[in-house]
């Protein structure tokens, strides 16, 4: 299934995207989609209506982030090859894990506002896993039982905020608007294999990022289980699993967003979004 949230910022209703990519109405079957609803049993529930007997939602309504309220966003650095490559530095022996705030999540085709005294804003195309289910110390070969789905992100980025300020990644990732999701959360049971998709970025045209989660150095299935060695998981928690190439840190010379700009990108199976780039 494809569900997603549609409606205002603060209002969003759920959703369910039928075979034909209309949008149905899942306000009479659930109140939200997030931590209090995301789980293997409400899923069932809704697979097992007739997506016609939903109303159908009339007009081109906003779609919100797939997930509303997300108890916690992580994130996994440098954990393509080919993005470490570009980067500069090596493979880390172990995940890198980094929080970004919940207040930067936003819908998929929302406004990107450039934080004041940015000078380095970046995109990052990424793979989302939305988990399903309490985890906590799960094996690897268990860890995709407590996935609920996957997404698209972007994770933007103020690379001198990361990079060159002293103190953690977070400064860097964590404004307004640096984290759309969606537009459709896609249940586990239609993504074959995560270590198998194509993505890809575009600014005003051009194609930046072109890659595919085969060439991530720790796969979803390990990231779930050694993140839960550390923190409990929780419904509705989400992990973005890291960039392959292409970001404009990585281009000769740098090329960072400016007011104007046109990001869009997208993963197979999982949809696409487009943003405008403003400045905050």
């Amino acid at each position: 299934m494809k569900l997603l949230r549609y409606g205002p910022v603060g209002a969003e209703k759920p959703g369910l995207c039928d075979a034909d990519g209309v949008i149905r109405d899942l306000s009479s079957v659930i109140d939200d989609l997030d931590p209090t609803t995301i789980s293997d049993e409400t899923f069932a529930r809704i697979a097992a209506l007739d997506p016609e007997s939903l109303p159908v939602v009339s007009g081109d309504p906003r779609i919100g982030a797939c997930v509303g309220r997300p108890g916690k966003f992580i994130c996994i650095g440098l954990n393509y090859s080919d993005h470490a490559q570009e980067a500069g530095m090596e493979l880390p022996p172990e995940p890198i894990i980094f929080l970004k705030a919940t207040s930067a999540v936003c819908g998929p085709n929302d406004t990107i506002e450039i934080p004041r005294g940015s000078t380095k804003t970046d995109w990052e195309v990424e793979l989302g896993v939305v988990i399903g289910k309490h985890t906590k110390y799960v094996d690897e070969a268990d860890a995709l039982d407590h996935v609920a789905g996957y997404c698209l992100i972007n994770d933007v980025s103020e690379r001198a905020f990361q990079l060159e300020h002293s103190g953690q990644w977070v400064k860097g990732k964590s404004a307004d608007t640096f984290g759309p999701i969606g537009p459709w959360l896609v249940t586990r049971d239609q993504v074959a294999d995560p270590q198998n998709l194509s993505m890809w970025l575009d600014v005003n045209g051009k194609r930046y990022q072109d890659g595919s989660t085969k060439t991530m150095a720790y796969g979803v299935a390990f990231v779930v289980s050694y993140l839960s060695r550390f923190m409990s998981l929780q419904p509705g928690d989400i992990i973005s699993t890291g960039t392959p190439p292409g970001v404009g840190m990585g281009q000769n010379p740098p090329v960072y967003l400016k007011p104007g700009d046109v990001m869009e990108l997208g993963i197979d199976g999982l949809g696409a979004q487009r943003q405008e780039v403003v400045q905050g």
